[in-house]
């Protein structure tokens, strides 16, 4: 991942984060893109029986959350060790989940989270075809969102903002971030 003009930044992830329907996808596509590093999309990684709870409507517990996290950890370090970076997308909604894929993925994460009005997302969500999470689930997840803090390697963007403008933005702050 070459984030900063001849400086190679090696084993780097950078996960996008935020509620359901907030572009986590959309954004880590495209930054993977720009940085020509592969995307992991998270939901890729939940096991069966979480993405049937989530289909009929019922909010994960963090026992469903915790092996999830540890195998999207464990292909994120596969990923960005390989390839010198990595993008992926993870909901990541409270502060103990984040600290917990960092831990699995036993690499230094920065989360760029994606943020705005419940009725902006919910009207995202109400366009989007065949996807498991219904807008049913977005309330309680922005009941346990957990905006990174000051000193967690996080950035806050707004989800409404112009895809370009968010690219460029997190670009700038993975550099700033990789710098010793």
């Amino acid at each position: 991942m070459t984030l900063v003009s001849g400086s190679a930044v090696s084993e780097h992830i950078a996960v996008v984060m935020g509620v359901c329907g907030c572009g986590k996808t959309t954004l880590g596509e495209a930054l993977a893109e720009r940085l020509r590093v592969p995307f992991l999309e998270g939901d890729d990684y939940h096991p069966r029986a979480n993405i049937d709870k989530m289909s009929a409507g019922v909010p994960l517990a963090d026992e469903d959350r915790w092996p999830w996290l540890d195998a999207l950890g464990r292909a994120l370090a596969a990923s960005a060790r390989e390839h010198g970076g990595v993008v992926g997308a993870c909901s990541a909604l409270r502060r103990a989940y984040r600290e917990h894929l960092e831990i699995a993925a036993g690499l230094p994460v920065r989360f760029v989270c994606l943020t705005g009005a419940r009725d902006d997302i919910a009207l995202r969500m109400g366009t989007r075809r065949d996807h498991f999470m219904p807008a049913s689930l977005l309330d309680s997840q922005l009941e346990i969102l957990e905006v990174p803090a000051p000193d967690e390697r996080a950035i806050v963007l707004s989800a409404t903002a112009p895809l370009a403008d968010t690219v460029q933005r997190t670009v700038q702050f993975l550099s700033a971030e990789s710098q010793p």
